[in-house]
This record gives C-alpha cells, sequence and structure tokens, in this order.
C-alpha cells in the first residue's frame, strides 16, 4: 500500500512539473526546424533521420554559453550541416533537392498545450525538404528548448519522468 502511495505522489509531480515546464520561448532565441517535402511515411521517415543526424553535431549547442556563441558555432559548421543533410538524403536513394538557411525565417502560429506561438519571422536553422510542403520538426538550439512531436501532440522532455518511465 504504502509503495502505491509513493508512485501516485511521484506522478503527480511529475506531471506537476510537465506544466511548468511549458514556457515560451524567449525573444533572444535561436529556432530550428526541419520541413519534409511532403506527408508520406517516406518523407515523413526521412524527415527524422535527418533531425537525429543533425542533432549529434548540434547538441553542442545545450553546451554554449549564450547566444552569440550558438550564432558563431552554427555560421562556422553551416557547410558541415549541409554534407550531412546531403549525405542522409543520398544514403536514402532521395533525389529531391533541400534547401538549408541561417536567418530570419518564417514561422507559422502554431498552439501547443494552450501555449500560442506567434508566427513571425524567427532566427533560425531551417531545413526543407523537396517542396517543403509536409509536417515538421522544430525545437529551440538556444536557449535549448526542444519538442517531442508526435501527432500534433507535444511532450515536454523531463528527466523525472523519464527515470519514472524507466523504472515503472
Amino acid at each position: 500500500m504504502t509503495k502505491k502511495l509513493i508512485v501516485l505522489v511521484v506522478i503527480i509531480c511529475v506531471l506537476s512539473l510537465n506544466k511548468q515546464e511549458q514556457v515560451k520561448i524567449p525573444k533572444e532565441s535561436i529556432r530550428f526546424r526541419v520541413i519534409a517535402n511532403s506527408n508520406t511515411k517516406k518523407d515523413q521517415n526521412l524527415k527524422k533521420k535527418i533531425v537525429k543526424n543533425l542533432s549529434k553535431k548540434l547538441v553542442k549547442t545545450n553546451n554554449l554559453i549564450d547566444i552569440e556563441s550558438t550564432r558563431d558555432y552554427i555560421k562556422k559548421d553551416l557547410p558541415l550541416f549541409t554534407d550531412i543533410v546531403d549525405k542522409t538524403l543520398k544514403e536514402n536513394n532521395y533525389n529531391r533537392n533541400f534547401h538549408i538557411n541561417y536567418g530570419k525565417n518564417y514561422f507559422p502560429e502554431k498552439n501547443y498545450n494552450g501555449i500560442l506561438y506567434e508566427e513571425g519571422e524567427y532566427e533560425s536553422l531551417v531545413v526543407t525538404l523537396g517542396e517543403g510542403l509536409g509536417e515538421n520538426f522544430w525545437c529551440v538550439l538556444f536557449p535549448p528548448l526542444c519538442f517531442v512531436e508526435e501527432n500534433n501532440e507535444v511532450e515536454y522532455k523531463s528527466v523525472i519522468k523519464e527515470i519514472i518511465e524507466k523504472y515503472f
């Protein structure tokens, strides 16, 4: 009985922590976005591979202490990001073009879990695959704030939640 009560209290704490994690993106931030060519399974899977491969290099931005060092890092490694996307497309026999842009890019209005992210031009690193008509992945490189999107729902990553899911 005591163990069940402890588990229940921990779950309630995690749920309340997740609500506290729903923060607005600061005005001074750098976003990251990968837009799929279309919503076909093949194009969406390719988008996920691009995100995964770029994330291996972009994870370094989590350790950068200010927006200027993040900007410098992105600008310096932009050719490498282009190579990573190009290599991923070739490995997957994908014969469409792509475009990478770092600068001011348009983001449409989004509403996730009651938080409105206004449309507008934002400093960002954007990878557009083919026609760029599919669903997209996005997160914030600085300050580090990434979302995991599945079926238009957003999960705010939480270390405590991951520990609970691992052991319970």
